[in-house]
């Protein structure tokens, strides 16, 4: 049992070292963070709950590609000597594979979010209630800030 402990203790550490570290992991946790809180939080769009589980799926590929993109970079930079265009190649097929997981993601979402009136229905709310449209523009800084400043300093991709 102990050993089971330890290694969620090493996969939490792997996640919170890639957040930590890796700018485009801060922007997909934030985006997500704003879908979800918007799906959940307000009752403009209607999602089923084969809907919230493909999100879900589409979302935590994307995140584990980011990870795995960042171990096989971590690794590269550790073994290579110079660079050279196998490592090169490897890197950069490792970012098209997270990019592609991204767009699909996204494509995910269009698909299942395009309802134009929860859409026209969100606008109105922040309409009559404008106090919510300054938290929303705080929000805003403060993830700029957590994406674009918690890192600073260490290795950003």
């Amino acid at each position: 049992m102990k050993a089971l402990l330890k290694s969620f203790g090493y996969a939490f550490a792997g996640i919170f070292r890639t957040l930590r570290t890796e700018r485009n992991m801060r922007i997909h946790l934030v985006v997500s963070a704003y879908m979800y809180g918007y799906l959940l939080i307000y009752d403009f769009f209607e999602v089923s709950r084969t809907g919230f589980a493909v999100l879900f799926l589409a979302n935590a590929l994307v995140m584990m590609g980011e990870m795995i993109n960042t171990a096989l970079e971590n690794v590269v930079d550790l073994v290579e000597q110079k660079k050279n265009d196998y490592c090169k190649a490897a890197k950069d097929a490792a970012a098209g594979a997270v990019l592609i997981g991204a767009i699909f993601s996204v494509l995910v979402g269009i698909a299942l979010l395009w309802q134009p009136q929860a859409f026209r229905a969100l606008f109105a709310y922040y309409r009559d209630n404008p106090v919510w449209i300054a938290v929303l523009a705080v929000s805003l800084v403060l993830s700029f800030l957590f994406i674009f400043r918690f890192g600073k300093g260490r290795k950003q991709s």
